[in-house]
């Protein structure tokens, strides 16, 4: 168990080093009830929220792409479902 807990604060350590910076990546995750949201890495507040998980990746996507960074997918139960990297493109 103690292991899960160090990845969990490795992890965390690694999203705000890059929280802020051009660094930061885009997350399309679940939010609320029903409804989906794209969030920058660091940020409590969501860059835009929507019902639709189509529009929440599409958008994801977009500003990555924009931000030449990634853009992560989550499923329903947060979990990343995959990945697109604009940081070379």
């Amino acid at each position: 168990m103690a292991k899960n807990s160090d990845n969990g604060r490795e992890r965390e350590g690694y999203f705000k080093d890059r929280a802020g910076t051009d660094d930061a990546r885009f997350h399309a995750v679940p939010h609320d009830e029903e409804g989906w949201a794209v969030k920058r890495e660091g940020q409590d507040e969501p860059e835009l929220t929507t019902d639709s998980k189509s529009e929440a990746v599409k958008e994801a996507q977009r500003m990555a792409e924009e931000a030449g960074t990634m853009a992560y997918i989550h499923d329903e139960d947060g979990q990343i479902e995959d990945q697109v990297n604009y940081s070379s493109r």
